[in-house]
């Protein structure tokens, strides 16, 4: 088939595109191809494959249309917006929202580089409730050494099975790859995605739990002046030092084995009474009354360097409780420890 000056119009992206590349010759195409993502790779070659002759008009064409769309475009501001605006202009409405989310989760081109962005409790937390054979699939398109973390989270049984699975297993084809990344996509990407949107009081309260105290205290009254809902609810969900007081004993020493010694006698230089006695129980005789003698050792300490210490511990607890060693409850801000 030797496509026509109208026939030009109709042609998919892929088809012009492999057009201009033939237009332009071998060793541009080439360097063309060489930045492109292996999915672009594969749909403009499939294109070029499928074009047979062109004519030269059509040829003029395509060039002149690309030219012009450069030329018009001016300057340029991509985003969210402009991308979710454009995708409306011809998708309905749940494809785009489908789109959307899938762009909004975890960075990477391609399913399986996203996949290797996700953390590994949450993807094994999604795949041990699917087929072994599937599991198989997905671990043996990301990288080994997160491959090896998601394996090790999945129930024993089960990852033996996994693991069988994938030494047996020949190279996918692709219906089968497809059909796997439909379903990630449909049933978790999206769903990550529209779970990771943040509340940007929630964005706001960690920032506010990383400022030093005077400039805290600062900012959050002059946000009081400005909207008191906000400033209620940001102080609601910030975590301070004093709301380890709230964690359960039981917790205490997963805590104290995972802390510094220095920071935590430093950081308990300037903690209530109350807090440095929930430490210290949880401790033995020997550990509480060694810690005691360091804290009067200390002297005073500069309150900055207090805070310092302080904030490196909630942090340490916050990654304690993302990590499932430690459960921050809802609402009450309680950790219990799983």
């Amino acid at each position: 088939m030797t496509y026509s000056s109208a026939a030009a119009v109709s042609l998919s992206g892929p088809h012009k595109a492999a057009v201009l590349m033939l237009a332009l010759g071998e060793e541009r195409a080439a360097m063309l191809l060489g930045r492109m993502h292996d999915d672009e790779v594969r749909d403009v070659s499939a294109a070029m494959a499928s074009l047979g002759p062109v004519s030269a008009p059509v040829v003029e064409q395509l060039c002149n249309e690309f030219s012009d769309a450069l030329g018009d475009a001016g300057s340029l501001m991509g985003g969210w917006e402009a991308t979710e605006r454009l995708l409306l202009r011809s998708l309905p409405k749940d494809r785009v929202a489908l789109i959307m989310d899938e762009l909004r989760g975890p960075a990477g081109r391609t399913m399986w580089d996203k996949l290797g962005n996700v953390n590994e409790n949450v993807l094994a937390n999604y795949l041990k409730n699917e087929y072994p054979q599937t599991v198989a699939v997905v671990l043996s398109r990301i990288r080994p050494d997160h491959a090896a973390r998601v394996l090790s989270l999945l129930p024993e049984a089960f990852s033996m099975e996994v693991v069988m699975r994938m030494l047996r297993m020949e190279s996918p084809q692709a219906e089968a790859l497809e059909g796997v990344e439909r379903t990630l996509k449909a049933e978790f990407m999206s769903n990550l995605a529209r779970a990771t949107r943040r509340d940007p009081h929630e964005l706001m309260a960690e920032i506010f739990n990383n400022l030093d105290r005077s400039t805290e205290n600062r900012m959050m009254a002059a946000l009081e002046g400005v909207s008191d809902d906000s400033a209620s609810r940001i102080r609601q969900l910030m975590f301070t030092f004093e709301d380890l007081k709230r964690l359960d004993t039981n917790g205490i020493p997963v805590l104290l084995r995972a802390v510094e010694k220095d920071k935590l006698a430093i950081a308990l230089k300037g903690a209530s009474e109350a807090l440095r006695e929930l430490f210290l129980r949880g401790m033995s005789e020997r550990a509480g009354r060694m810690l005691r003698d360091d804290i009067a050792a200390l002297g005073p300490v500069r309150l900055k360097d207090v805070e310092e210490a302080q904030a490196i511990i909630v942090a340490l607890a916050k990654d304690l409780a993302q990590q499932g060693a430690l459960r921050m409850t809802d609402g009450a801000q309680e950790m219990m420890v799983e």
